[in-house]
């Protein structure tokens, strides 16, 4: 199963990690883990090119961490929140493989 943290401020989204995999099928021909991994890395590939807030990120053994170096912009959070709503999507869809959890705690790197 694929578990996702998504840590949200009261200024909204802040970071997230994903780790795990989805096992809904063998690797190659796995279209959650093709999913969620797509959603992910095209929001933090989105929020380099299209808006100008840093952030960090980290990956590791097909694990993601990221995270913005300070408040979130109107596009950085709509970015986010974008990224969002479709792994919400595939959390209906296929809730045996993915986990999505949205958390205020903090966030650690």
């Amino acid at each position: 199963m694929i578990k996702i943290l998504i840590h949200k401020t009261d200024e909204g989204i802040v970071a997230f990690s994903c780790k795990g995999h989805a096992g809904y099928a063998d690797e190659g021909y796995d279209i959650v883990c093709s999913a969620v991994s797509i959603l992910t890395m095209n929001a933090s590939n989105s929020v380099e090119k299209l808006t100008e807030t840093p952030f960090t990120v980290k990956e590791s053994d097909g694990n993601l961490k990221f995270r913005l170096d300070g408040s979130p912009t109107k596009e950085t959070e709509l970015l986010l929140q974008s990224m969002l709503l479709g792994l919400k999507g595939i959390e209906e869809e296929y809730p045996k493989y993915l986990k999505v959890t949205v958390t205020d705690s903090s966030f650690t790197f």
